[in-house]
């Protein structure tokens, strides 16, 4: 069925890819993004389309369309982009939120919110599960994001459960593809850049802390499947590849992949709250929504690094001088 779809945040990493997926399906979709960390290039391919619209808009600040859904993605999500100011940040995700809900609940619109593993913090539970209330802290140089996020959360129930407002919350792992900004400052992006340019790795900590990656292609699937499963269903809902992988792992196999001359670098100290273990447990996704990343690592990466490799690298912008 034709919809009308607003993607805040839609020129973003995840955002463009949603806003392909979205034009390609025949709805009409309005992409809403005040390009801090994202790339016009992202979404240039789809500017002459019909069904397309570009906003430059910044989600603080209200905003008024006529739609049928909204997909809330809209915050920079990469550590070195959201301490920059920590402020702005906490009031993307509050405000944000707030004005996506406000706009949704005037519409009778379905709303979709994109959370993170984050509000997990350092977790003591592992692989995390939905019930896990986290272990986060309130005060700390992540907690802008963390916190921010959470909030938004709160949010999204209270406004389903004093309006009635139709809402689906995920809770995204690392993800990484195509797109992902190569000066975002993580962990996939850096190393591909510092490998095909044979520098020195990047390695906080020992490489023993883990994270599993999910391909995008995978993880805009269950953003679809969600937005469209059952009313009753609101989540929260962790969407992540589970197979995990040390960052040593990882560092070992892209200098293997980007032509093996980048070498290991000397082990700087990891970042404060910088979590120890990341894992989704996905169990709710399958069962839910039928859902879960099919896309293996070596293959995700390849497709990534071809990206990186074909792309001139002077066309980004880093959006702040921490990466």
């Amino acid at each position: 069925m034709h919809k009308r779809i607003l993607v805040t945040g839609g020129a973003g990493f995840l955002g463009s890819h949603l806003c392909d997926r979205l034009v390609e399906a025949g709805h009409d979709v309005i992409c809403l993004d005040n390009l801090f960390t994202s790339q016009k290039s992202n979404i240039a391919h789809l500017l002459g389309r019909p069904n397309f619209e570009f906003v430059r808009h910044d989600v603080i600040n209200p905003f008024h369309f006529e739609v049928d859904q909204i997909y809330n993605l809209a915050c920079p999500a990469a550590p070195g982009h959201y301490q920059y100011n920590p402020i702005k940040t906490m009031k993307t995700s509050f405000l944000g939120a707030m004005n996506c809900l406000g706009l949704a609940k005037r519409l009778r619109a379905r709303i979709f919110h994109a959370s993170t593993s984050e509000v997990y913090g350092d977790p003591e539970v592992h692989p995390q599960v939905e019930s896990y209330r986290g272990c986060v802290n309130p005060i700390g140089p992540r907690a802008c994001y963390d916190e921010g996020k959470r909030a938004a959360e709160t949010l999204m129930f209270d406004y389903h459960r004093m309006h009635g407002v139709q809402i689906k919350v995920v809770r995204i792992f690392n993800t990484y593809g195509p797109r992902m900004h190569p000066f975002d400052g993580r962990v996939v992006s850096n190393f591909i850049r510092q490998g095909l340019a044979g520098d020195t790795i990047s390695m906080f900590g020992d490489g023993s802390q883990t994270r599993s990656f999910c391909y995008v292609s995978d993880l805009i699937d269950g953003f679809l499947r969600m937005m469209d499963s059952p009313a009753e269903f609101t989540g929260p809902v962790n969407l992540g590849n589970p197979n995990e992988f040390t960052i040593m792992e990882l560092a070992q196999k892209t200098i293997a992949m980007t032509g093996g001359k980048a070498r290991l670098g000397a082990s700087r100290p990891l970042p404060p709250d910088d979590p120890k273990q990341r894992k989704p447990d996905i169990t709710l996704a399958r069962e839910r929504l039928g859902w879960e990343p099919t896309v293996q690592l070596a293959d995700g990466l390849q497709r990534t690094i071809d990206w990186m490799k074909a792309v001139d690298l002077s066309d980004f912008r880093a959006p702040t001088p921490n990466y």
